[in-house]
């Protein structure tokens, strides 16, 4: 090897190495780049008597820098980001909604109440009556409003899924078809590594990996294989496998994913195995605080409805009429999935309104008997062959004929809240009195009280008017005639009073009557100034209906707690993970990123060798010249 050949080497190696340079600074802000680098090694030496002396340098080849382990532990914390980021903008947005304190439902269901207290104290004022019902109005007005709002949120998620899953497709494809040009690429070369190529495919797994969770498997050849979900293949080589956005079977109103077979066959996934990326994030919070929000807005919405509307019906209107319902609402949805194979039916119905739960259920047929499940716990909840159950507050009843394998959905508040609305409009409709009314004797010399205390379900007016005579030691009662009247139950305690209940009205008798005094109980016959029913509508707001333990502002409270407290939750973990994968990331481009001042000295240092090379060829030149000179 000569003089001018080792030279002529060296500037091949710079200028290689000052290439190789030059890209890495024209890519330093470029997605997914990794810097590269130019490997050099010495051409061997040439054996001569005196020894081996050496030939040069030569490149061998450019390789990427890159750190398979910290671009693994990026990919996952990418992902997390992702899935907490979605999770974290929409439940901020139901956040908002229920904590909003001046139009919220909150402050709306306080002016109702109140507005129920004000006929209470005015029960003959139209305009208080009216006020009652616009503040009715008002209320349910809010309530719809946020039940379109859920739907409306639904309805997003079911876009973002379908636009997602376009775009999981799309990565999809490119990733398979760079596996392709990078096996052609790396046999065309004899082996080296399409580095740009690596470097474009990395960025499309990672593009993909923040919509949706995957496990990247590098084949020996050097293909990536790409599984989603519990192992199903997205990418295998130079081969794609879609996903599917399809409407779910268990419920059509609601997008779910499949996975596509080579024989175009769709597997609907369950919703649970998105785990990562924007897509785990919008099936999480969709499963895990939408509908619960959506189901606690409608069963609160059913239990004002119900609660009001049953008290309501005990009362009697400003036209001695006997009251109606005040509100009108939705009733439970129910869905046949559509891969069912019989043709039965289930039916549902709200029993009692304070008794339901927020979860929805699901009735499955195996052949011989029927089970129902509530869906938040899995616990079956009723078991049997039919054709009713009943189960915490719902009235079910299957028919038809199913086969084995059958399944309904039964969402019992889940969209009844859309639909409510106030029934009445008169205000003379109010029912603010008792049908039954209970007047202290103008002889009474006592200071003794009676007052109608509860009117039940089922109740009947008295036939006739009952005297009830305090006789120094209780009450003795009888009819218009002087017939003794037995009542259904009584005397029971009832604090510093007694109370009697005939034929469902109960009368609460206290004060300190005197021997001789007496009360009439008999129909309330242009009431129009009792507050009997009012009074007990009232008091509606702060009962302990719901479940026997939360009243409707508890229930409502609970929901803001729990949505406030999970919002809160959630944007804790989403700037935590941001920030891990801030810290992860910062690791990964410490290696494989490109560092101007780095390259800034690797140019010095090849530009010297260039010219040190150069140098060399001249000298050889010269020394070539001196030989040729020699005469």
């Amino acid at each position: 090897m000569s003089l001018f050949n080792i030279g002529l080497s060296g500037l091949n190696t710079a200028q290689n190495a000052l290439t190789t340079i030059g890209h890495n600074v024209s890519n330093a802000a470029t997605a997914g780049y990794t810097r590269q680098n130019t490997i050099i090694a010495s051409s061997g030496g040439q054996y001569t008597s005196q020894g081996f002396f050496g030939q040069g340098s030569t490149t061998t080849t450019v390789m990427r820098v890159y750190d398979e382990f910290l671009t693994g532990q990026l990919r996952a914390a990418e992902t997390s980001s992702a899935h907490l980021s979605t999770y974290s903008e929409q439940i901020k947005q139901i956040d908002s909604l229920l904590a909003d304190q001046k139009g919220g439902i909150a402050p709306l269901m306080q002016k109702f109440f109140a507005a129920v207290q004000g006929v209470a104290d005015k029960p003959g004022d139209t305009a208080v009556r009216q006020n009652m019902l616009n503040a009715a109005q008002s209320l349910a007005g809010q309530l719809r409003s946020a039940a379109s709002y859920f739907q409306n949120q639904q309805e997003g998620i079911n876009s973002e899924i379908q636009s997602s899953v376009t775009q999981v497709n799309a990565f999809a494809k490119e990733i398979a078809s760079l596996n392709s040009e990078i096996a052609k690429a790396t046999a065309a070369s004899g082996g080296q590594p399409p580095n740009d190529l690596l470097d474009q495919r990395d960025e499309m797994v990672a593009q993909l990996n923040k919509l949706v969770g995957v496990k990247v498997v590098a084949q020996d050849g050097g293909s990536y294989n790409v599984f989603v979900g519990n192992g199903q293949p997205l990418v295998v080589g130079a081969n794609s496998y879609d996903l599917k956005a399809v409407q779910s079977a268990a419920d059509p109103s609601r997008m779910g994913i499949a996975y596509t077979l080579p024989d175009g066959t769709a597997i609907e996934m369950d919703d649970a195995l998105f785990s990562g990326g924007s897509i785990g994030g919008l099936m999480q919070f969709r499963s895990e605080t939408l509908d619960a929000a959506q189901n606690a807005i409608g069963r609160l919405s059913l239990a004002i409805g119900q609660t009001f509307n049953a008290q309501h019906r005990l009362g009697m209107d400003l036209k001695g009429q006997i009251g109606g319902d005040m509100f009108a609402m939705g009733s439970p949805t129910v869905i046949g999935n559509t891969r069912n194979n019989g043709t039965g039916t289930v039916a549902a119905t709200v029993a009692d309104a304070t008794a339901l739960t927020t979860s929805d259920y699901t009735v499955t047929y195996d052949g011989t008997s029927y089970s129902l499940v509530r869906m938040s716990d899995n616990e079956v909840v009723a078991t049997g062959a039919g054709p009713t159950f009943t189960a915490d507050g719902l009235s079910i009843t299957v028919g038809g004929t199913m086969a084995a394998g059958d399944t309904f959905q039964i969402q019992p508040t889940r969209n009844v809240a859309r639909s409510f609305d106030l029934a009445i409009t008169d205000p003379a409709k109010v029912a603010a009195a008792s049908p039954v009314l209970a007047e202290s004797s103008a002889s009474n010399v006592g200071s003794g009280t009676a007052k109608v205390s509860n009117v039940a379900q089922g109740f009947n007016v008295p036939p006739s008017k009952i005297v009830a005579t305090y006789d120094g030691t209780g009450y003795t009662f009888t009819d218009a005639a002087g017939n003794p009247v037995t009542p259904d139950a009584g005397p029971v305690p009832n604090g510093s009073a007694v109370d009697y209940t005939f034929d469902g009205v109960t009368v609460s008798f206290g004060g300190a009557p005197k021997a001789g005094d007496s009360f009439t109980i008999g129909s309330n016959v242009g009431g129009s100034s009792d507050n009997g029913n009012a009074l007990v509508l009232a008091k509606l707001q702060t009962t302990k209906t719901i479940n026997g333990v939360s009243s409707f502002n508890d229930a409502y409270a609970e929901l803001v707690n729990d949505i406030g407290s999970r919002t809160k939750s959630i944007d804790i973990a989403s700037t935590s993970q941001n920030s891990i994968t801030t810290q992860v990331r910062t690791a990964q481009q410490s290696v494989s990123g490109v560092n101007m001042d780095e390259e800034t000295v690797n140019l010095l240092r090849f530009q010297q060798l260039y010219q040190a090379s150069a140098q060399v060829i001249q000298t050889a030149s010269s020394l070539f010249d001196a030989i040729i000179n020699i005469r």
